[in-house]
């Protein structure tokens, strides 16, 4: 049984919805942010050392970051579904939508998040962090222009993936200005298994 260890508002909210596009069975463990610091609790260590969201158990294997897991349960669960043909050059731009996600367009909104919270002493940073949001939110938004998706015009583990970036976007107010990126969260939004995940997951603050 596929075991999903789900933080409240984080991206393991992301996994829940992959396993109900993929129609898979799962179970949630579910673990709570504290209210005040928002810190993930101290049980998370018990699944890893490192205490965060997500993690998946996947029978004898414990799968973390939320790239390695989407790969992880197409991969293995998928039956072909929600990725390219591995064969094709789509599968290459899909990989890469895989790790920018994480690697470079999640920078730039942790920034701001951390650095909001500090008021004036944060100030002088706070051009370079809206410049890098500029530069990556705008490439998020080309690249979405004239399509319905990421890669090869339907849904794959790329939106998935790269859907918490526009989430929390939104959630700073700053999706209204790249209207490609605003209507493809719309969309996927808009999908029957986005809405059970939510069902399943409980409130999360990003919806909408």
């Amino acid at each position: 049984m596929i075991v999903v260890h789900h933080l409240n508002d984080s991206r393991s909210q992301r996994i829940l919805w992959l396993l109900e596009e993929l129609g898979l069975p799962y179970e949630i463990k579910r673990y709570q942010r504290d209210a005040q610091t928002r810190l993930s609790p101290a049980e998370l260590k018990a699944v890893h050392p490192l205490g965060k969201s997500p993690v998946v158990t996947d029978g004898n294997m414990r799968v973390i970051e939320s790239g390695a897991i989407i790969d992880h349960l197409i991969r293995r669960h998928g039956g072909g579904r929600l990725q390219p043909d591995p064969a094709t050059p789509l599968y290459d731009e899909y990989v890469q939508w895989l790790h920018y996600a994480e690697g470079s367009a999640m920078l730039p909104l942790m920034l701001h998040l951390y650095v909001s919270r500090l008021g004036d002493a944060g100030a002088p940073l706070a051009p370079r962090i809206e410049s890098e949001l500029a530069n990556h939110l705008g490439y998020l938004d080309a690249s979405l222009k004239g399509r319905e998706y990421l890669v090869g015009g339907e849904l794959t583990g790329a939106d998935i993936q790269m859907s918490f970036v526009g989430e929390l976007a939104g959630r700073f107010g700053k999706r209204a200005a790249y209207p490609a990126m605003d209507a493809w969260i719309g969309r996927l939004q808009a999908r029957p298994a986005y809405k059970a995940a939510l069902e399943r997951g409980g409130p999360y603050a990003l919806a909408g």
